[in-house]
């Protein structure tokens, strides 16, 4: 498989809500950290093991001192790779779609 790596990556650590259907069918969900971005893709370390080809929907809480009001960037993909050093696990995803939603705030 031919790795494209032709988007500038941006190192950014946000939090992160990955799903996924299971090879069994079953629907899964992990929480994880981005370690970078870019305008295709997307490197996430997370405590699952999801194999090359997986579809996933992730997303990831923008800060609100960038995009001035809580924003959400909601994206569908594909894992592309994964990675385990060590004790940390990631995978490596493309964005086939995304779109950027005002994240709803709720007062008491």
């Amino acid at each position: 498989m031919h790795d494209d790596r032709g988007s500038r990556r941006v190192p950014l650590k946000l939090p992160v809500h990955v799903r996924w259907k299971a090879s069994t069918g079953r629907r899964k969900q992990a929480e994880g950290r981005t370690a970078n971005l870019s305008g295709n893709g997307l490197f996430i370390t997370i405590p699952a093991r999801l194999r090359p080809g997986t579809h996933v929907t992730f997303s990831v809480q923008l800060p609100a001192e960038v995009t001035k009001v809580p924003t959400e960037l909601i994206c569908q993909g594909q894992v592309v790779r994964q990675r385990r050093s060590g004790s940390v696990r990631g995978i490596a995803a493309i964005i086939d779609d995304y779109e950027l939603r005002p994240k709803r705030v709720l007062t008491h």
